[in-house]
C-alpha cells in the first residue's frame, strides 16, 4: 500500500508518474538519455548499474524490475546477486569491475570519493564518458529509490518484475512511459 492515499493500492512508478506529470517527464525523459542513449556500455550494463544501486539501497522494487530488464538485455541471470555479494569474483568482464566498485562506493560513501576510484577506472581502459554514463545511472538510481521507498511503492510480487522489463524492453526505449504520462494526463 502505497504512503499516498490517491494512488491505487497495488501502485508502481507508472501510477506514481501518472500522478505527478510535470516531474515525471523530464525524468522519463533522463532514462531515456542516461539509459538508452549512446554510449560505451551495454543497455544491459547500464540496467545492471541500476539494478545493482538498487539492491545496494535494499530497494526491492527497482532492484526487480531493473534486474529483470538487464536479464532481457542479455545479462546473466544470477550475476547481480554476485555483484552484490563480491564485486571481484562476480561473473563480469574484467573491465566492468572497477565501474561496479565505483558506483558501490558512491552510493554507500560518497563523501570519500577520491582520485583514485575513478583512475582505476580510466586505468582499466574506460574512456570519461563511460565513468560518466556510471555515475549518471548511479546517480538516477539513488534518486529513484528515494523516491520509490519515500511514496512506500511496492512490486504485488515478483511475477511483476517480469511484466515491468517486458514494458521496458518492448521498444527498448522509456519514451513509451513519457506517452503514457502525457495521454493520462490529457484525458
Amino acid at each position: 500500500m502505497p504512503f499516498l492515499s490517491s494512488l491505487p493500492d497495488a501502485a508502481g512508478v507508472l501510477d506514481v508518474m501518472k500522478a505527478f506529470p510535470e516531474a515525471a517527464a523530464p525524468l522519463v525523459d533522463y532514462h531515456e538519455v542516461v539509459l538508452r542513449g549512446p554510449s560505451a556500455l551495454t543497455i544491459g550494463e547500464r540496467e545492471l548499474i541500476a539494478a545493482y544501486v538498487s539492491g545496494l539501497n535494499a530497494c526491492h522494487y527497482c532492484r526487480g524490475v531493473h534486474g529483470a530488464v538487464a536479464e532481457a538485455f542479455g545479462v546473466e541471470e544470477g550475476v547481480l546477486t554476485a555483484l552484490l555479494t563480491d564485486v571481484g569474483s562476480a561473473p563480469v568482464r574484467d573491465e566492468l569491475k572497477p565501474l561496479f566498485a565505483y558506483v558501490r562506493k558512491l552510493t554507500l560513501t560518497p563523501s570519500r570519493m577520491a582520485d583514485a576510484d575513478a583512475d582505476a577506472v580510466l586505468a582499466a581502459g574506460w574512456e570519461e564518458k563511460a565513468l560518466f554514463d556510471a555515475v549518471s545511472v548511479c546517480a538516477l538510481f539513488n534518486l529513484m529509490n528515494r523516491l520509490v521507498e519515500g511514496l512506500g511503492v511496492k512490486a504485488p510480487d515478483d511475477a511483476y518484475f517480469a511484466a515491468a522489463a517486458r514494458r521496458l524492453t518492448s521498444g527498448h526505449d522509456y519514451s513509451g512511459y513519457r506517452r503514457l504520462i502525457a495521454h493520462d494526463h490529457d484525458t
